[in-house]
């Protein structure tokens, strides 16, 4: 289904030519017009919400009071922490970050309005009462579940209504530059929140909710497609990608030697990760505020300098070797070093981390189908035979 034209949504668009575009807004713009804490240059994650939701820059107080209504809904129902106690320690956090958001969905208001008998004009309401819900409880969520996985820490965190959404995540999380951390996270949350909603994590939870599951349910699903190799994995291998060449070089490599390792991984049959996007031709402008944002802050850190040796070296390599469209890097190429700079080093959480993010859009999509009614999704499907036929018959026209 790749590029068919078959989705509404107002919340974003990827412009080829300038990246990702939240309400027609630029990255840039964005990052610029939305209001931010004091003391601070990273927007308010209330902010961004209230910008993806109504469509509309918020003023600093509108955007606190999105914040103010998070800190209010944050606390996550005891069952959840005894149901994440009692996993496994062996189990993956996105397993572990799927069933919580599942679970949830005991405490639907959408569901329980539904069975109630609400109108089809009144979907929105409650479905905007679960997405508040749930976002405002996500951050804690996945800080429990870093804590009890990998420091066998089993209280539950609680979220400080005299902080924002991106200081309560890093104040929840063990790291030691909570500060630094804290504006990453308002970073990191806003450029991972949409991406059109053709992506496989948008898609299925759109693809869910519009058979009026709850977004308890259909977040869930979205999660599981997140979770999947082709899909949320990418960042964690761009940077194991980057240790790679540090371990073989001993540190940042000279140029030539990074061009020779570059070719050298293409020719064993492998990609480079992090390079190169299905709809982008330039280079994604995730990327540049991440990268922007390490320079400005710690320059001098090893990964960031090849990260950014990488960004000067790899896009020339694959226009020689031909087959990329677009060489240029995307979000991935070096949002995993960040989280490593800041201490969190644990690979396979960096994934939940993503679908935090994600939650803000995918929401804001789910509200909005409900409003205008969106029906339930139903292709149609067809057989390989009807295909060759229809393949034949195009050539005999042709001939």
């Amino acid at each position: 289904m790749r590029d068919i034209k078959s989705l509404l949504t107002d919340v974003s668009f990827v412009d080829p030519a300038e990246g990702i575009r939240f309400r027609g807004m630029s990255i840039p713009e964005v990052l610029k017009a939305l209001p931010k804490a004091r003391g601070t240059t990273m927007p308010l994650v209330g902010g961004l919400y209230y910008l993806l939701m109504i469509g509309e820059v918020p003023t600093k107080e509108q955007a606190l009071e999105v914040e103010a209504e998070w800190a209010k809904r944050a606390e996550i129902p005891d069952y959840v922490h005894k149901m994440l106690k009692v996993m496994p320690k062996e189990i993956h956090p996105m397993i572990l970050l799927s069933q919580a958001v599942m679970v949830m969905a005991h405490d639907s208001a959408f569901t329980k309005k539904y069975h109630e008998g609400m109108k089809k004009d009144s979907y929105w309401e409650p479905a905007l009462e679960d997405s508040l819900d749930l976002t405002a409880k996500l951050p804690v969520i996945a800080a429990f579940i870093y804590r009890m996985k990998y420091f066998g820490e089993k209280s539950k965190p609680r979220y400080n209504p005299k902080l924002d959404y991106g200081a309560n995540f890093a104040r929840m999380m063990k790291v030691s530059d909570k500060k630094g951390y804290a504006e990453l996270s308002r970073l990191y949350f806003a450029l991972h929140s949409d991406h059109e909603s053709g992506n496989v994590s948008a898609h299925a939870t759109h693809l869910v909710g519009s058979s009026l599951s709850d977004i308890y349910f259909a977040f869930s699903a979205g999660l599981s497609g997140l979770a999947g190799p082709l899909h949320g994995l990418a960042n964690q291998e761009c940077l194991g990608w980057l240790l790679e060449v540090r371990e073989k070089f001993g540190g940042v490599p000279s140029r030539d030697d990074l061009y020779k390792f570059a070719w050298d991984t293409l020719n064993s049959g492998k990609v480079i990760p992090g390079y190169g996007h299905a709809v982008l031709r330039v280079p994604d402008p995730r990327f540049t505020a991440q990268m922007q944002f390490a320079k400005a802050r710690f320059p001098d850190d090893e990964l960031v300098r090849l990260a950014d040796l990488v960004f000067d070296v790899v896009p020339a390599v694959l226009k020689e070797q031909g087959k990329a469209k677009n060489p240029a890097p995307n979000v991935d190429a070096i949002s995993g070093t960040l989280q490593y700079y800041y201490g969190v080093r644990e690979f396979d959480f960096y994934t939940v981390l993503f679908g935090v993010g994600r939650a803000l859009g995918v929401t804001a999509n789910y509200v909005w189908a409900r409003a205008l009614g969106q029906p339930i999704e139903r292709p149609k499907s067809v057989t390989t035979k009807m295909l060759e036929d229809a393949v034949a018959k195009a050539k005999s026209v042709g001939d």
